[in-house]
């Protein structure tokens, strides 16, 4: 006979082997932006749509992702805010607890040698959002950005980010943010604005904790 406190443990297993894979976590990531088609996400992650299509595969079987279908294009998200809360946590207790995970983010956001741009946390700019301020640039891609932003926040992704510098010089104060705390667009972003003369921050970390936190959340381009 089983044993049922087994039983648990074994599903609850289920759920952290599907965390337990790389390209899976950076599809989580991507979901966590909002929802989107196998073809998206393989853009977006670089990936070929047969391994996208397994990974997902996982996560659905895990009950991770749900799916939705509109005409013959099936969207994917996350099933709940509580995945992406859970999503987060995990980030944070990684970056916290991992030297190994805090050198490979510092490397990645070219900080290795201790260029780190100013930042804003998410409570002061909800402070300066109260009184119309500042310039909110949500630096990521469109789809992104319609699938939920900080409200007000006007986007311009990356790409497009050299082409506006001139207009952006005009604005008093300027908080540029993206995904999430393993981002590296709105590091590249005040990088680009400062090297050009153009005075910006960073929001401490992203669109992910922005909405896991509570903040409020405005949807459509």
């Amino acid at each position: 006979m089983s044993d049922p406190r087994d039983a648990v443990f074994q599903e609850l297993a289920v759920v952290g082997k599907a965390f337990g894979s790389a390209k899976r976590l950076e599809l989580v990531d991507l979901l966590a932006q909002g929802e989107r088609t196998v073809d998206s996400l393989a853009r977006a992650a670089e990936m070929g749509l047969s391994t996208v299509s397994a990974h997902l595969q996982v996560l659905k079987l895990s009950n991770l992702v749900q799916t939705r279908r509109e005409g013959t294009r099936i969207y994917y998200r996350l099933a709940g805010d509580d995945v992406a809360a859970l999503y987060d946590a995990m980030l944070t207790v990684a970056r916290t607890r991992s030297a190994d995970v805090g050198r490979a983010l510092d490397a990645y956001l070219n900080l290795s040698d201790g260029d780190e741009v100013g930042i804003i946390t998410r409570a002061e700019l909800a402070d300066l959002m109260t009184r119309g301020e500042p310039l909110v640039l949500d630096v990521r891609p469109r789809e992104e950005y319609a699938a939920g932003h900080i409200p007000g926040a006007r986007n311009l992704p990356f790409g497009e980010l050299a082409t506006a510098v001139d207009e952006l010089r005009q604005e008093r104060s300027i908080v540029a943010y993206c995904r999430g705390a393993y981002c590296v667009l709105a590091h590249d972003a005040v990088r680009l604005l400062s090297g050009e003369g153009v005075e910006a921050l960073r929001l401490e970390d992203g669109m992910l904790e922005w909405r896991t936190h509570g903040h409020p959340v405005e949807v459509g381009a």
